[in-house]
């Protein structure tokens, strides 16, 4: 069987694939380089295949779809992200292989959405500029501690953005379609009742899939429900929101701020008014980028890899059911 893996997650997880290789799987790697060449056996095709966190960063995306979608044989491919909304995807599926995607970058989001919303409570570019200036400056600052927090989609990023508001003392309602009942959140409601949470979250946190129920949830009325001084964040996708009803929503000061880390398009427009507005805290898609992503990619790859081969369930399968609608084809250069 080959397997084909980037040549940068090769050599930095070189000890689990030779794992592999003394425990004898007869496992062959083909190894993708940055300069989109294939390294390994001749004419090999792969059978299996690890889009590892680093293709979508270098610009290589669409080659390792090339060689994938090229693969006569090819059988299952583990994805390193949590998002399913690339069209190569189902066309892997509708030709019988088999799709795993990961919750890798749930941990840094989560911890992102706690630094961000920190940030902006504690006003801690006051103290920034203080610095610049050598001030001694004091100032007051919201606390988290008994917040009231709404986070919309417990899925594993939700879930872990709740466990650390938690962890501060603040109030956690979740928002979830169909809840488990080991959700950890203080309280839970279902998307139909959170127009009436709205008016008492001090903080919103966007963490649900794109889809055609969520498509510009975030309108003009969703705002104007909001409480004043409340904080909206979106580590999900920047489809949930209206662009023009949240600048709206921000220039009429009825929000604190706005922690923008995904946009409608991406890379966002050198020109749109999100780069200069003052409430808007602006990071480019990256709220995933803690490292340790790396490694718990290639335990779950190799975890996958050899549940495949000994004919077990495959941790995170994801179905065509789950697939969203009208996927146009997103290129290393427009996501990540």
């Amino acid at each position: 069987m080959f397997a084909l893996v980037t040549e940068k997650a090769y050599e930095r997880h070189r000890r689990h694939f030779d794992a592999f290789d003394n425990e004898g799987h007869g496992l062959q790697w083909l190894r993708l380089g940055d300069d989109g060449q294939l390294h390994g056996p001749t004419d090999a095709h792969p059978e299996v295949a690890w889009l590892s966190s680093d293709l979508f960063f270098g610009g290589i995306l669409d080659r390792f779809f090339e060689i994938v979608e090229g693969a006569p044989d090819f059988l299952w491919l583990q994805s390193a992200a949590a998002g399913v909304d690339l069209d190569p995807y189902e066309r892997l599926l509708s030709r019988g292989a088999r799709l795993c995607n990961s919750h890798l970058t749930a941990i840094p989001i989560a911890e992102f959405v706690l630094r961000a919303v920190l940030d902006v409570f504690q006003d801690a570019e006051r103290w920034r500029t203080a610095q610049a200036d050598s001030r001694w400056e004091h100032h007051n600052f919201r606390e988290v501690w008994r917040s009231r927090w709404l986070v919309i989609g417990l899925g594993a990023i939700g879930s872990e953005t709740a466990r650390r508001a938690q962890a501060f003392e603040a109030h956690v309602t979740g928002v979830r379609r169909h809840p488990t009942g080991d959700e950890p959140v203080d309280a839970m409601i279902s998307p139909d009742q959170v127009p009436d949470a709205l008016p008492g979250a001090d903080v919103v946190v966007l963490a649900a899939p794109a889809t055609p129920e969520t498509e510009n949830l975030v309108d003009h009325d969703f705002l104007s429900a909001m409480k004043p001084g409340a904080v909206l964040v979106n580590v999900a996708r920047g489809k949930l929101v209206d662009d023009e009803a949240l600048l709206r929503a921000l220039d009429s000061d009825r929000l604190d701020a706005a922690i923008l880390d995904v946009f409608n398009t991406e890379p966002l427009d050198p020109d749109h008014p999100y780069w200069s507005h003052p409430k808007v805290v602006l990071t480019p898609h990256s709220s995933g980028g803690g490292i340790g992503r790396w490694d718990r990619g290639a335990e779950l790859f190799c975890d996958n890899l050899r549940r495949l081969l000994a004919g077990e369930p495959l941790v995170n399968e994801v179905t065509s059911m789950q697939l969203p609608t009208d996927l146009p084809f997103v290129s290393s250069k427009d996501k990540q």
